[in-house]
Order: C-alpha cells, then sequence, then structure tokens
C-alpha cells in the first residue's frame, strides 16, 4: 500500500501512483492495481476537500495567535488522520464517500433555468419601461397648450354620470331584531336604519350619549306609527343577531377566494370603466369621487353635536348634472330623473347635490391628476409665488397698523399678525351649535388665549389652547412684541370666556381688505406661502451634494417636518410604533456586530497581502474592503431611519405635501441633488404633479 514520508519542511506527503503500480506489477495482481488507483484517486479528491473546509473554519485569532510552527503541526496532523482514516476504509473495502456529481443533462438544465428567469425578469423590466413610456407619451401635456380666456374652464364635457349605491335588501328571516326581549319584524326602512347602528356596536361611536340620541330620534322618524309606538326606548334593543350577521359577512370577505376576489374585482373594473371616466376637451380624464355615498350614520370628527344623525340615501332627484350642449346627457336611473341639467364650463364639477345632515354640497369632481385639478394647483402655488414680491410691504403695513386708534384696523393687523407669522388658518363663520366647536384665527375667543407678562425666560408670550380644522389641538405658546400684546389685553378688556376675542373682524372683511394689496391674495395664500418658503429655506440649510442618499433624504424630511410643525399637521402615533422601533434598533445592533467583523477581517486581510502581489491575496483584500462598505452604508440607512422614524412620531408629513408645498421645490431639490424623485413622491403625487415634473428646471426659485 502507500506509504507517506515527511519532507525538510515538515509536511507530510502521499506516496504517488508510481510506488503503486510498482507494486502492483510485482505481485502480477491487476484487479489489485486497479482498486488501488480508484481508492488514490478518491483519497486525492478527499484529502483536498477536507483541508479546504478546515482552512475556511479556522478562526484568524487562533493562527495569528499559534505561529508557523503550530500551524505546520496542525496540517501534519490533518494530514495524517485523512491518510490513516483511506487505509481503515480500504481494510473493510467499503467506497470512499464522495458528494454525487450532478450529470451534463442537469448541469445544463440548472442553466437553462436560471438564463430563463433572468429572462423573464429582464423582459418585465422592460415591459414596465415600455409601459411608462407610453404612458408619459398618452399623457395629456395640457400645461403646454394655450390657455383659456379668463373664467372658461372647459369647451367639451361628456360623462355618464355618478354611480349611485345599490337598493337595500330585506335581512333573511333568521336574522332578527328584539325589542324587550320580544321579535319584532320591522318595516325595510326602519330595519335598514337599525342595520346601520348594528354595524357600529363594536365602534364607541355608539356609548357616546349624543351619538345614541340622534340616532334614536331619526330613527324614529323612519318607522311607522305602530313601530314609533312601540319602540320607545334605545336601551331595550337587541341588535345582537344583526351585528353578528354583519361580522359574519366581514369575516367572509376577508377569507374570499381568489376567484371570487377576481370576480368583484372584475365588476369594479366595469363600474370603473363605465362611470369612472369623461371626455374633458376631447381628452379621456378620470373622475375622482364617482360613487354617491351610500346612506348611513354621520360619524364627524371629536364630539360634532350632530353625529349619530342619518344622512338620507341620495335619489337622482337630489342631483344636478353638469355636462356640455352638444353631448350625450347621461341617462338616470330607470323609473327616475335629474333634478337639473346645466351646460356651466366656467365650473369643475360633473354634478352636485345637498347633503341633509350639515346642508353642504357634495360635488363630483374630477381626479386629482387631471387637467382641471392641476390648472387649480398651478393657479395656487403661482399666486403664492406672487406675494413673495409683495410680502415686505403687507408686513410694513400691519405693523403700522397695530398702532392705530381704530378698534377695526387693530384687530384686523393683530389677526394679520398671527396668520403670517404662525401660519393659522383664517377661520369661517358658523351658525352656533351647528357643528364641532372648532375655531380659527378670525374665530379665536377669549378663552383660547392666555397672556403671560412673562414665561420660560420670555417676555409677552400669549398661550394658544382651541381646536382647529378636523378637531386637531393646536396649542402652542409663542413670545410676541410688545404692541401686539398690549393690543391683546386690550381686545379682552370687559369680556368673558365665551366671548370672540376679534368682535369687529370676520373672514370676509379680511380677505376682502387681502385682496385690495394684491389681487387673489387670500388668508389662505399666506399659509401656501410660509409652506413652500419654509420648506425652500430648509433644504438649503440643511442638504450636502456630497452626502448619502439616505441622508439627503433625512434633510429633506426634516424640512419637511419643519413645515408640518408650522402648519400643525398632527397625527396620533401609531398602534405598532414601539414595536417597529424595537425590531429596528434589533437590526441596527445586528448590523454593528457585522460591522465589526467586517473590519476585523479587513484588518487581517491587510496584514497578510502587505508586501506582496499575490492576485489571490489583493483579491481577498478588495473584496473585505467592499464588504466593510457594504455594512457601513446599511448600517447609517438603518440609523437614519430609525432617527427619521421617531421624529415622524407625532408629525403628519403628507399634508403639506399634498396641499401646501409647490411641488417644483421639490422637483428641482431632486435635480440637484441627485436623488430619484420617486423616493420624494409616490406613483399618485408624480401623476397629480407632472406639470411641475415636466416644467421645472434645477434652478427653479420658489
Amino acid at each position: 500500500m502507500e506509504e507517506s514520508e515527511r519532507t525538510p519542511g515538515g509536511v507530510v506527503m502521499v506516496l504517488g501512483l508510481e510506488d503503486a503500480d510498482f507494486k502492483a506489477e510485482r505481485k502480477g495482481t491487476r484487479k489489485k492495481r486497479q482498486r488501488e488507483e480508484e481508492l488514490l484517486d478518491e483519497l486525492s479528491d478527499f484529502t483536498e476537500g477536507l483541508l479546504l473546509k478546515k482552512r475556511k473554519k479556522m478562526k484568524i485569532e487562533e493562527s495569528r495567535e499559534a505561529g508557523p510552527g503550530v500551524e505546520k503541526k496542525r496540517k501534519m496532523k490533518i494530514s495524517e488522520e485523512t491518510v490513516l482514516k483511506v487505509k481503515k476504509e480500504e481494510d473493510v473495502e467499503y467506497p470512499v464517500s464522495v458528494k454525487r456529481k450532478k450529470k451534463k443533462e442537469e448541469i445544463e438544465a440548472t442553466k437553462a433555468m436560471k438564463l430563463r428567469v433572468k429572462e423573464e425578469r429582464m423582459a418585465a423590466k422592460a415591459l414596465k419601461i415600455k409601459m411608462k413610456e407610453e404612458e408619459e407619451q398618452q399623457r395629456w401635456r395640457w400645461w403646454e397648450e394655450e390657455r383659456y380666456e379668463c373664467g372658461i374652464k372647459w369647451k367639451f364635457l361628456e360623462h355618464k354620470g355618478p354611480y349611485f349605491p345599490p337598493e337595500y335588501q330585506p335581512l333573511p328571516d333568521n336574522v332578527r331584531f328584539f325589542y324587550n326581549g320580544e321579535h319584532i319584524k320591522l318595516s325595510p326602512a326602519t330595519e335598514e336604519v337599525a342595520l346601520f347602528f348594528a354595524q357600529m356596536l363594536d365602534h364607541e361611536y355608539t356609548t357616546k350619549d349624543v351619538f345614541r340620541n340622534n340616532f334614536f330620534k331619526d330613527w324614529r322618524k323612519e318607522m311607522t306609527h305602530d313601530e314609533r309606538r312601540l319602540i320607545v326606548d334605545l336601551d331595550k334593543c337587541d341588535f345582537g343577531e344583526l351585528f353578528q350577521m354583519h361580522k359574519d359577512k366581514v369575516e367572509a370577505r376577508r377569507n374570499m377566494s381568489q376567484e371570487e376576489k377576481q370576480a368583484v374585482k372584475e365588476v369594479n373594473q366595469k363600474i370603473l370603466d363605465k362611470y369612472g371616466y369623461c371626455i374633458l376637451d376631447h381628452h379621456r380624464e378620470r373622475i375622482g369621487n364617482f360613487k354617491i355615498e351610500p346612506p348611513g350614520l354621520f360619524r364627524g370628527r371629536g364630539d360634532h353635536p350632530k353625529q349619530g344623525l342619518l344622512k338620507r340615501r341620495i335619489q337622482p332627484e337630489d342631483v344636478i348634472i353638469n355636462c356640455s350642449k352638444d353631448c350625450c346627457i347621461p341617462k338616470p336611473p330607470a323609473g327616475h330623473q335629474w333634478k337639473e341639467v346645466r351646460h356651466d364650463n366656467t365650473v369643475t364639477w360633473l354634478a352636485s347635490w345637498m347633503e341633509n345632515v350639515q346642508g353642504s354640497i357634495k360635488y363630483i369632481m374630477l381626479n386629482a391628476n387631471s387637467k382641471l385639478k392641476g390648472e387649480k394647483d398651478w393657479e395656487k402655488y403661482e399666486v403664492a409665488r406672487g406675494l413673495k414680491t409683495c410680502v415686505d410691504r403687507i408686513r410694513s403695513e400691519y405693523q403700522v397698523d397695530l398702532k392705530s386708534k381704530k378698534m377695526e384696523t387693530c384687530q384686523r393687523a393683530v389677526a394679520l399678525y398671527f396668520i403670517d407669522k404662525l401660519a393659522l388658518r383664517a377661520g369661517n363663520e358658523k351658525e352656533e351649535g351647528e357643528t364641532a366647536d372648532t375655531v380659527g384665527c378670525c374665530s379665536l375667543r377669549v378663552e383660547h388665549i392666555t397672556l403671560h407678562e412673562q414665561l420660560n425666560g420670555d417676555k409677552c408670550v400669549v398661550e394658544f389652547d382651541f381646536l382647529g380644522k378636523d378637531c386637531i389641538r393646536y396649542y402652542n405658546k409663542v413670545p410676541v412684541t410688545k404692541r401686539v400684546f398690549k393690543n391683546l389685553k386690550l381686545f379682552m378688556e370687559n369680556k368673558q370666556g365665551g366671548e370672540d376675542l376679534f368682535d369687529r373682524l370676520n373672514t370676509t372683511l379680511l380677505n376682502k381688505y387681502l385682496s385690495s394689496l394684491m389681487p387673489g391674495l387670500t388668508a389662505k395664500v399666506f399659509r401656501t406661502y410660509n409652506a413652500s418658503i419654509t420648506l425652500q429655506q430648509q433644504l438649503r440649510e440643511l442638504s450636502i451634494k456630497s452626502d448619502s442618499l439616505a441622508e439627503k433624504l433625512l434633510a429633506y424630511n426634516r424640512a419637511n417636518r419643519a413645515v408640518a410643525i408650522l402648519c400643525n399637521h398632527q397625527r396620533a402615533p401609531p398602534k405598532t410604533f414601539e414595536q417597529s422601533m424595537a425590531n429596528l434598533h434589533a437590526k441596527i445592533d445586528h448590523r454593528k456586530e457585522q460591522l465589526a467583523l467586517a473590519r476585523s477581517e479587513l484588518k487581517q486581510a491587510k496584514k497578510e497581502a502587505k508586501g506582496t502581489t499575490d492576485d489571490k491575496l489583493q483579491a481577498v483584500l478588495e473584496r473585505k474592503k467592499r464588504a466593510v462598505q457594504r455594512c457601513e452604508e446599511q448600517l447609517l440607512r438603518l440609523e437614519v431611519q430609525a432617527t427619521d422614524r421617531e421624529e415622524n412620531k407625532q408629525i403628519a408629513l403628507g399634508t403639506s405635501k399634498l396641499n401646501y408645498l409647490d411641488p417644483r421645490i421639490s422637483v428641482a431639490w431632486c435635480k440637484n441633488m441627485d436623488v430619484p424623485l420617486e423616493k420624494i413622491y409616490n406613483k399618485t403625487l408624480r401623476d397629480k404633479f407632472a406639470w411641475a415634473i415636466h416644467m421645472t428646471n434645477p434652478d427653479f426659485e420658489f
């Protein structure tokens, strides 16, 4: 058999095929020679694979500490153990276990599959790019066309009218309503309203006295005479089976099969294709809200005094249609007719009706990315941009008016000061008790502000505390000038908490005054102007072109956050916030460990490659460098994400981006900072602001 001998360097060498052949020929045993050749081939492969595997698993620190002598002994030991193992296998005449080699057909099949997957991915990517290009080519570039004369919104408008919700279907016989423990069969109108209440039993609304009282009052109006005489106490009503039926339907929708979901999707798509588009000036445009809201119970925001009232079903007889004279006028549902058909091309709505709860007019309008909406946005931001040229003059005027002896002028100046400096909404006049107790600047009451001569080291501090739009609390402590502070004291003299702070001013008077200073100027324009100019200033201060993409996005979000704070755009922290942050910090810790290991491996690779020109060692060094760089980038991205998420905990960035920030500022910033616009605007916003994306140059200034 084979023999081994030690070289001068201490490495164990296995004797080669020449010795084995010599022995076989001497004995004349051809069969034994073939078996030994096979074993030696397997030994060579096995030994080489085992040595490579052991070397990979060896820790760098052990090799460094052990020194060259111990390393040689370890190699000798591995070789000796390998030879002994093979000899033992030979004695019992078992073949050495080796990994099964793939057949040529299997290798070719694997390569073909990988190639097919790659081709499919490339084809899907190419298709996506092609569809995007076709969409861009088909996009109506209305901003490149000549605009209509003042007041004209369109010259041709055709649509199918609104989509009405389906009629009410009575409950099945096995779903019953009980009153005072007794089963009662309700009339369809009464039953429908009862179902509205039952569907909300798991919501806190149904526990509020205002909601319950308003609902019961409107419900009784829908009852028959006998039902009104019998059902007199809401607490004795049992909606349990109605509620259970609703829960079962929700669960069934959630557990629908793919086929059922696809069927529902196809039905909705047919409705969208018929009612969701219109022809505007011979271009197909998407309609925003083409469905009329189904009947239900009014909820409102906060403690709205009308919550629980019945929102009645809208019929075609309630709807006014607006379209062209020369178009195909939409047909109402069978057995109905429209309230009116108009041909008014100075308005942008397609249909309108009045809802019964608050008496407000509801409109069907085009989608946000349509020409009519885009023109309105463009005009809004141009007016705000125009304020930049005269804002200093306006500020000088209201500073002078603060000293006026006329109460009307003085109050107007203070209100304008708040609107300009704090971006407060102007506030609209409302009927007493008709809506939630929300206010704006002009409708502030004495109880909404507190004056402090000194507070936290600042002088002349005004403390605001009131409910703004959508019942969002506005709480702020702001130092003001002595003149403003003195005027507020004067306005509050001899007034109770519920009286108006600006009793000589309203929104109409304020906007009339502002329009005399600049055409189109209103209190809302100040809010848009201050939001946009703040974003532009913050981006200049926070953005560094050499920063990474993650750092640039953090700078943008911080600038946007400054605007959101200015405009009081708040939100409740997400319910899963704490858990998501814990998960994110765990990822950061894991990435730090990976980075420490990668740096250690890089340090060792530098030592091994120092002073040598070995291509393999140099390749290993470059690979370790890339690994460290990749870990650093990933760690930075996670840390920036954690910072951004923590700062956004109670701030809503979407509102200002959607309504108050000139999109041209963001587009120009992306072009200057080499940031993909997709990182700032999602698909919906990119479609909405297509006009800004196509017309904005990198040097744009608001």
